[in-house]
This record gives structure tokens, C-alpha cells and sequence, in this order.
């Protein structure tokens, strides 16, 4: 139950593996850069 362990985080970190525990990117989609928002100022 520590790093041996390839079913927890702290495992998966040891064994440079990823999987449900230790997903490899965010489900967060970020805007791309210089995107412009609906927050953007009004003049």
C-alpha cells in the first residue's frame, strides 16, 4: 500500500506508469492562446 503498490497514486509515480489513478492530462479543456472570452472588457 505505498509505492510498490501499482494500484495507488504514490505507486504509479514510482513506477512512472499512468493509468485511472494517475491520469496522464486534465479533462479540462483549456482555450487556446489569444482566444478571446465572452468576460473580455467592453469599450
Amino acid at each position: 500500500m505505498g509505492k510498490g503498490d501499482k494500484r495507488t497514486k504514490r505507486g504509479k509515480i514510482f513506477k512512472s506508469s499512468y493509468g485511472n489513478t494517475r491520469p496522464q492530462g486534465s479533462k479540462a479543456v483549456k482555450p487556446a492562446a489569444g482566444a478571446k472570452t465572452k468576460a473580455a472588457k467592453k469599450s
